[in-house]
C-alpha cells in the first residue's frame, strides 16, 4: 500500500478567512499557552529545551562575493517547538528579517509557520506567518494586562507604530472596553499621529499623538512598548505614574530606578535563563546581552541589584491558583516578554483547525508513494 502525504498550505488571504485578525480569541488561545507552560507541557530548541531560536547573523565583511552582510536586523532565525494540552504538535516558524526590505514594499520580516505530525513528521500545514506572528505578539502582553493591573486601566499608551505594537494596541484593547483614551509616540510624529487617527476610527475611543516618549506615556494606566531596535528607547522611571503596568514587546534603555524599583514579570523564566546560559557560551556575555529585549536586566542581575532569575515569577506562575500565586499587583509592573514559538504554533494551530472545519486553504501533495523508504 502506498503513504500518500497531503498537507494544508494557507495564504495571508486563507489565514485572514481563518480568524488570525480575530485578536479577543487569539488572548485565549495564549492564556492556554502560558497554562501548558507553567505545566511544563512543551519543548522549544536548544540544549536547554528553551531557546527562543536558532539564528544566522551575518558578518560585517566576508570575501565571497555572494554572502550577504551585516545590517540594520538582517539576520535568519528558525524557532521550533512542541507544544502538548490540546494542540499536541510540533512546528517550526521560519523568518528572514531585513529592514532594507521596506524599501522593496514588504515587510521588515517574512515569516511562514510549518506544522507537522508529532509521530511520523509529515507536514500538515504550511501558512503564511506574518499575522500569526504579529498576533501573538500583540496577544501575549495582552493576556498579562488581564492579570497584572490592580483596577481597570483608563488611559493606554503606546510608544512604537509599527506593526507589533499594532496588534498589541488591537489585542489589550479588547481586553478592556472601559479605556477611554489611547496616547501614541513615535520617533516621527507623523507616524504617531496616523496611528492615533486610525485607532480612534477603528475603536471608537479618543486617541491622541504625543511628540515625545514622557508626554505619552505621563497620564498612563497601562504601556505598551514594541519600538524599533534600529531606534533605541530611552526610558526614566520618573515619567511613570507610580502604579503603572508596562508591557514589553521590544527593548529599551532605562535609569536603574525603572527596574530595580518595579515588579518584573516574565513572559517565562526558563525562556530568559536560556538567554543567559546562551549569553554565556556566547564568548562575549555583554555584547549578546545588547541584542535581546531581557539584557538590562540580565546586567542588573549579575551585579547583584535586582534578584535573580530563580528568585523571579513568570506569568505562568501568576496564573496559577491563588494559593500558589506569589504575585499581586502593587506598584510599577514591568512585563517582560521576548517570544516563543509555541505561541505561533498555538494561535497557528487554531487557525489550522477551522481552516481544515471551513474548507480554507489549499492541499497539496508531497508524495503518492515515498521514492525511498
Amino acid at each position: 500500500m502506498g503513504a500518500r502525504t497531503e498537507f494544508r498550505y494557507l495564504s495571508e488571504a486563507d489565514c485572514i478567512a481563518a480568524g488570525v485578525l480575530d485578536a479577543s480569541r487569539c488572548v485565549d488561545v495564549c492564556e492556554e499557552v502560558f497554562g501548558l507552560l507553567a505545566a511544563g507541557d512543551y519543548l522549544m530548541g536548544g540544549p536547554n529545551h528553551n531557546s527562543h531560536g536558532i539564528g544566522i547573523v551575518f558578518p560585517a565583511a566576508s570575501p565571497f562575493p555572494n554572502m550577504p552582510l551585516a545590517g540594520p536586523d538582517r539576520r535568519f532565525v528558525a524557532m521550533p517547538a512542541y507544544l502538548g494540552g490540546r494542540f499536541d504538535v510540533c512546528g517550526n516558524k521560519w523568518y528572514g528579517s531585513n529592514q532594507a526590505n521596506t524599501l522593496r514594499g514588504l515587510p521588515r520580516s517574512v515569516l511562514t509557520l510549518m506544522l507537522n505530525d508529532k509521530d511520523t513528521g509529515e507536514p500538515l500545514t504550511l501558512m503564511s506567518a506574518n499575522l500569526i506572528s504579529a498576533a501573538r505578539t500583540g496577544a501575549v502582553p495582552a493576556v498579562a494586562s488581564r492579570h497584572l493591573i490592580a483596577r481597570k486601566p483608563e488611559v493606554l499608551a503606546a510608544i512604537g507604530c509599527g506593526v507589533i505594537n499594532e496588534a498589541a494596541v488591537t489585542a489589550i484593547v479588547s481586553q478592556h472596553p472601559q479605556l477611554q483614551r489611547i496616547v501614541f509616540h513615535d520617533r516621527t510624529l507623523a507616524k504617531a499621529q496616523k496611528a492615533a487617527h486610525e485607532a480612534q476610527e477603528r475603536f471608537g475611543i479618543t486617541a491622541v499623538a504625543a511628540e515625545t516618549a514622557q508626554d505619552c506615556v505621563r497620564d498612563a494606566d497601562l504601556v505598551t512598548i514594541a519600538a524599533s531596535r534600529t531606534s533605541p528607547l530611552v526610558l526614566r522611571a520618573s515619567w511613570f505614574r507610580a502604579d503603572v503596568t508596562i508591557l514589553l514587546s521590544g527593548p529599551v534603555t532605562a535609569d536603574e530606578e525603572f527596574w530595580t524599583e518595579s515588579s518584573i514579570i516574565y513572559d517565562n523564566l526558563k525562556l530568559h535563563e536560556a538567554y543567559v546560559e546562551e549569553a554565556i557560551t556566547s564568548g562575549d556575555k555583554q555584547a549578546y546581552y545588547d541584542g535581546v529585549i531581557g539584557g538590562p536586566i540580565y546586567r542588573l542581575i549579575d551585579e547583584g541589584r535586582i534578584a535573580p532569575l530563580e528568585d523571579s515569577v513568570d506569568l505562568g506562575r501568576v496564573l496559577l491558583t491563588p494559593e500558589q500565586n506569589r504575585y499581586r499587583p502593587s506598584g510599577r509592573t514591568v512585563f517582560v516578554a521576548c517570544g516563543m514559538a509555541v505561541f505561533d504554533i498555538a494561535w497557528g494551530y487554531d487557525l489550522y483547525q477551522r481552516a481544515l472545519d471551513q474548507g480554507i486553504g489549499q492541499s497539496l501533495t508531497l508524495w503518492e508513494e515515498p521514492h525511498a523508504r
